[in-house]
């Protein structure tokens, strides 16, 4: 073989050869001048912190503004975001928790507080039309009622402790001191972080015990027609009208908001990310509020806003009177011998042989 074959049949290798070792340079010079550039931007920023020291000590502003940059940097601690010292949508979140769920959810609350004072005041509560008869019906299973005041305590624990987490330190901290309303709020978060997962668990079980009861009737239209009796007689089953938004509205769809949304904040070792916190945190803090205005009207009717409502929930029986006033197409139901007057074994042990007149 002559040279010139061999040099011919070596050409292709040897051009590749050149090709690749060009791209090695071209990368290396690339690789140097970013290596350059970013010590030069380094040095720069030292020079100006220098400076900065200089004109303004302590003044750490180069620093500062590296920091909430929300750039991702290299820390010992490996983990979502443990590279971003300040994340930038963390002033957002504060803003909207205090100036906007903290200011108007606090006065909604308090406006309707009022309002309902005000109304008992001067109306009073709803008395029976007629007197009792003695005769009683059982309305609620002592298992329904479990379920109810497990649901109804919890909430009220979690309504309390997050009022004063929310509010604590503009209401309490003046006048109780920062030290006190400090312990306070540790208190309130341990209690409100453990009681959360049990309010949970308390709305699915009421859910199913309680949603046969509550689906639509032909009544429910007639009731709202006539503004839940401010307008004349409103026919209701086992549940009004007004009884069934607060179900489904009130403990269903917001007490499943405020469960999924406190789960995720109770249990940050799933990795949620700072943002998925923030979010969850606005929804729950908004969803609780609505929540919590919209109880004060239900705690209010099933306590001292109307007669026997309270005697219903705490025993489980309601008067012949009640039943007819308030619940009609149930009474009904009840007299024709459609339903019976007694739900439970216990409840007709407890009555006895007494039944009701039809």
């Amino acid at each position: 073989m002559t040279h010139s074959t061999i040099r011919a049949a070596a050409q292709p290798g040897l051009n590749k050869a050149l090709v690749a070792l060009f791209m090695a340079m071209v990368l290396a010079v690339c690789s140097l001048w970013s290596a350059g550039a970013m010590a030069q931007d380094a040095t720069e920023r030292s020079q100006a912190q220098v400076q900065k020291q200089q004109t303004q000590p302590l003044n750490n502003a180069p620093v500062w503004e590296g920091v909430a940059s929300g750039e991702s940097f290299t820390t010992v601690t490996k983990g979502r975001e443990t590279g971003v010292l300040i994340n930038k949508s963390g002033e957002t979140w504060r803003m909207i928790r205090n100036d906007w769920i903290s200011y108007y959810g606090g006065w909604a609350v308090a406006l309707v507080f009022l309002i309902i004072v005000g109304a008992h005041l001067v109306k009073g509560p709803v008395k029976l039309p007629e007197p009792r008869t003695g005769r009683l019906i059982e309305r609620f299973t002592s298992a329904e009622r479990v379920a109810h005041w497990t649901m109804a305590f919890s909430f009220v624990a979690l309504a309390i402790t997050g009022l004063l987490l929310m509010f604590g330190k503009y209401v309490l901290a003046p006048w109780m001191g920062l030290t006190l309303n400090s312990w306070l709020a540790s208190i309130s978060i341990v209690i409100h972080n453990f009681v959360g997962p049990l309010f949970a668990v308390s709305v699915i079980v009421f859910f199913i015990m309680y949603v046969k009861d509550n689906l639509p009737e032909k009544n429910d239209i007639e009731w709202l027609k006539k503004g839940g009796g401010l307008f004349g007689h409103a026919p209701a089953g086992r549940f009004n009208m007004g009884e069934k938004i607060w179900f489904w509205g009130g403990v269903t769809v917001l007490g499943i908001v405020v469960s999924v949304t406190g789960l995720i904040l109770d249990f940050p070792n799933f990795d949620q990310g700072r943002v998925l916190m923030q979010q969850s945190h606005v929804i729950h803090a908004s969803a609780a509020m609505l929540f919590m205005i919209m109880s004060m009207g239900h705690i209010y009717i099933g306590s001292v806003g109307m007669e026997g409502a309270l005697e219903a929930m705490r025993d489980g029986y309601v008067d012949e009177t009640w039943a007819k006033a308030h619940h009609d197409a149930w009474y009904e139901d009840i007299k024709s011998g459609k339903i019976s007057p007694v739900r439970s074994k216990e409840g007709a042990t407890a009555m006895g042989s007494q039944v009701m007149a039809r």
